[in-house]
């Protein structure tokens, strides 16, 4: 990429950037959200044209004026949201637009599946995606995956990855690096995008850092130190990252009693004023779903939820808003933003009957209100009547916590509060997290990333299979160890009954 430029009206998004990614190189991209990453590929996928600039391709320059264009040119990205048809199977949308046929129109059914099988073996993802399953029935982690093997069918010259690990499992996660690292030997161009710092130098060759649409500077990743790219990426030092101290008090504002769901078993749990819980485990764990049920959204078979000694109804998540119990959901997109609606109609959107005279909402009021948690949050935007889908991911979870702000809640349940976003957008949340503590407000935070949980938590609770394995008090509490507790039964199962043996190294540390 030569100068390149791209304007949105009065804003430009990207600032003469020069930039090359090499072929049988992997090159991180980094930088914080709004830095100018999304807008960069997007231009090399065809859905947006430079304002500037050129891209060239093994030195032709390229006119990348539409997706399909950019796919012929043997440039592929995988999205951070999945596009995934939802009626159709795994194998129909992987080859979506490129259906083997038998006689020029009926599916082949059995050419089908012998693609997607040797696809899957080839690519190692046979054990956690069947081919047969229906698109409507993926979880996040899987709708990631089909998306990985739909750009990886053909000839590929440059791929670039965005976010990919966001959703995965470790397992998942392995195979995903066993399969960069094969492109890379086969000499493809390898774009990877990610805020996560550990994922970057394990993979990256050299890691090039963006920063207000200008390229900040590019470094060589096996040289490069992680306080050096926070510096490049948001021009300051964040080497105070966590702020908590320890305000809890004594009273217990939050009680779980043997709570029994579909996915959740007989939990006992109970979060007091000011603290801060963190919930541990693998992806399946029961995480979410112990939230939603919180919440009243999943149906309860059996146990309590108390609320200031108030027992909650469970299915009801208007009488549990009303007790004041807020969540922020792990698919902030799907599950809690109204993405063509104002950053004013999301904040306000719990509190419309605060707001109401008779029947009709108070506009100046709830302009007031947005616009205070607006400043409060720092939700960079052109203000307040900006549609949410244009907000960066930190912003946008921005809004979503000041929803629940506004509702001033008891309890909040905040569910990988962080994911997708950048280490600056990470550091005010995490400063959010530690004003609503010191303010009383009870927090149960989920959080795939164990340096998130041990520097928020006053106490981790790990699950696994849907039950609670252990508890580690922030004291005691390190990443061994919640794995450990996080992988019980598979360890139990693995162990012979002498017991801790197989928990220690060669040098007989646990």
């Amino acid at each position: 990429m030569r100068g390149l430029g791209k304007r949105f009206g009065e804003v430009r998004a990207l600032d003469g950037v020069t930039l090359d990614f090499p072929a049988g190189q992997v090159t991180a991209l980094m930088g914080e959200n709004g830095a100018g990453k999304s807008t960069l590929l997007k231009i090399l996928t065809g859905d947006h044209r430079p304002t500037e600039g050129t891209v060239l391709l093994d030195g032709a320059e390229l006119a990348l004026g539409s997706p399909a264009r950019a796919r012929a040119a043997g440039i592929r990205i995988i999205p951070q949201e999945p596009e995934i048809i939802p009626h159709v199977s795994v194998a129909e949308n992987v080859y979506a637009g490129a259906l083997p046929r038998r006689g020029g129109r009926r599916l082949d059914r059995a050419e089908l599946h012998r693609r997607i099988t040797a696809d899957l073996d080839r690519l190692g993802f046979s054990r956690v995606l069947e081919p047969e399953l229906l698109g409507s029935q993926l979880t996040p982690a899987q709708r990631q995956l089909v998306e990985i093997l739909r750009a990886l069918t053909g000839e590929a010259k440059v791929i670039a990855f965005d976010e990919p690990t966001s959703s995965l499992s470790e397992q998942e996660v392995a195979a995903l690096f066993a399969l960069i690292r094969r492109l890379r030997a086969q000499g493809v161009a390898v774009v990877y995008v990610s805020h996560r710092m550990q994922e970057i130098f394990q993979l990256a060759d050299r890691i090039a850092v963006l920063r207000d649409g200008m390229l900040a500077g590019v470094l060589d990743a096996a040289e490069a130190g992680e306080q050096e790219l926070v510096r490049l990426m948001v021009g300051r030092d964040l080497s105070r990252l966590f702020v908590r101290q320890r305000v809890a008090t004594d009273q217990v504002v939050l009680q779980v009693d043997d709570l029994t769901t579909d996915d959740v078993r007989g939990v006992n749990l109970a979060v007091r004023a000011g603290e801060v819980v963190g919930l541990a485990g693998l992806i399946g764990a029961g995480r979410s779903e112990l939230a939603l049920a919180l919440a009243g959204d999943l149906p309860v078979r059996g146990g309590t939820v108390r609320l200031d000694g108030r027992r909650l109804r469970p299915g009801r998540p208007g009488e549990a808003i009303r007790a004041g119990l807020g969540l922020a959901p792990e698919e902030r997109k799907a599950q809690a933003l109204f993405l063509q609606r104002s950053i004013r109609e999301n904040t306000s959107l719990v509190v419309l009957d605060r707001l109401r005279r008779w029947r009709f909402v108070r506009r100046g009021a709830e302009r007031e209100l947005a616009q205070g948690f607006a400043d409060r949050l720092r939700v960079r935007a052109p203000g307040i009547e900006q549609e949410v889908r244009t907000l960066s991911g930190g912003n946008q979870q921005k809004v979503v916590l000041a929803r629940w702000l506004a509702r001033k809640p008891k309890v909040l349940i905040l569910d990988e509060p962080t994911r997708g976003i950048d280490v600056g957008a990470k550091a005010e949340i995490y400063q959010i997290i530690a004003d609503l503590a010191r303010e009383g407000v009870a927090l149960l935070v989920i959080s795939s990333e164990l340096p998130e949980l041990l520097g928020l938590a006053d106490r981790v609770v790990v699950m696994q299979n849907g039950r609670i394995t252990g508890e580690l008090d922030r004291a005691e509490a390190t990443e061994e160890r919640i794995l450990a507790l996080a992988m019980a039964d598979d360890l139990s199962d693995h162990n012979d009954s002498s017991g801790e043996d197989d928990l220690r190294d060669e040098g007989g540390r646990p």
